[in-house]
């Protein structure tokens, strides 16, 4: 087991494989573990590191630095950790939202970007009742919203085991991971992102129902070196629902994104 001590945290990462570095970013509360198809086909010719962030799986579970700027931060000091030259970071869900803003800040550092469904600003274009309401309902029964909540993630391809297995990993996070919801209520990155100055590829299943496509489709817009791939039976989980095709999406864009020369 290797844990990688950062920002005063201990990190659980996994570190496989040879060759230009992947840093895989999972989504709210699950694990590094979503990534592990991606693993398998990835490092036969890639570096592929997954992290639990904070609050998740085997990291620790802080109390304080719960939000997009913390999260942000231990991207960026995994990286120094662990010495990888220009990464590419690949972020599912609000994963994506913790690699956009690595990328913004310290694009010198970052290869690529590749978004799996982020949700963008879609959070903050007024769902502040939903989101207040789904803390409340997270506080009063945990188990109970997550066995409601977390089958709309998935889309036909998924198996009930698969559902059933995210819900455990959930149930496995701390509760402080709650507080990235209040943040979501205002968080926008379209100002930001005609800066943007790696190569970025928006990957998003056509049934996600959590997020719009066209959340992705505009953000690759914005992005000046953005590009959009759209998998379709997905949902909010391509790279779990259809692994295969996912990752012929992943090695088509990394492919393209090759790091712009400084």
């Amino acid at each position: 087991m290797s844990f990688a001590h950062v920002n005063g945290i201990d990190l659980y990462y996994e570190d496989h494989g040879t060759g230009r570095p992947l840093l895989f970013l999972h989504g709210w509360g699950t694990s590094g573990r979503v990534w592990g198809a991606q693993v398998a086909d990835l490092a036969r010719d890639h570096r592929t590191i997954t992290v639990d962030w904070r609050g998740c799986g085997r990291s620790d579970h802080p109390v304080d630095g719960n939000d997009t700027a913390g999260n942000a931060a231990d991207v960026l000091a995994l990286i120094a950790h662990l010495r990888l030259d220009r990464p590419v970071l690949v972020g599912s869900s609000v994963g994506a939202t913790f690699a956009l803003e690595a990328a913004l800040a310290a694009p010198e550092r970052i290869g690529a970007l590749v978004s799996v469904d982020g949700p963008g600003y879609w959070p903050s274009q007024g769902m502040a009742a939903q989101l207040d309401a789904l803390v409340a309902d997270l506080a009063a029964d945990r188990a109970g919203t997550f066995a409601d909540w977390v089958p709309n993630w998935y889309g036909p391809k998924a198996s009930r085991a698969q559902v059933d297995w995210t819900v455990r990993q959930l149930l496995d996070s701390g509760v402080f991971i709650d507080a990235i919801f209040t943040e979501c209520r205002t968080y926008d990155p379209r100002p930001a992102l005609p800066r943007l100055a790696v190569p970025a590829a928006f990957v998003h299943g056509r049934q996600d129902t959590e997020i719009p496509v066209e959340v992705s489709r505009t953000l690759a817009a914005l992005a000046p070196h953005g590009e959009l791939h759209v998998i379709e039976d997905a949902a909010h989980m391509p790279h779990q629902e259809r692994p295969d095709a996912f990752n012929t999406v992943l090695r088509a864009a990394l492919a393209r994104t090759a790091p712009i020369a400084a």
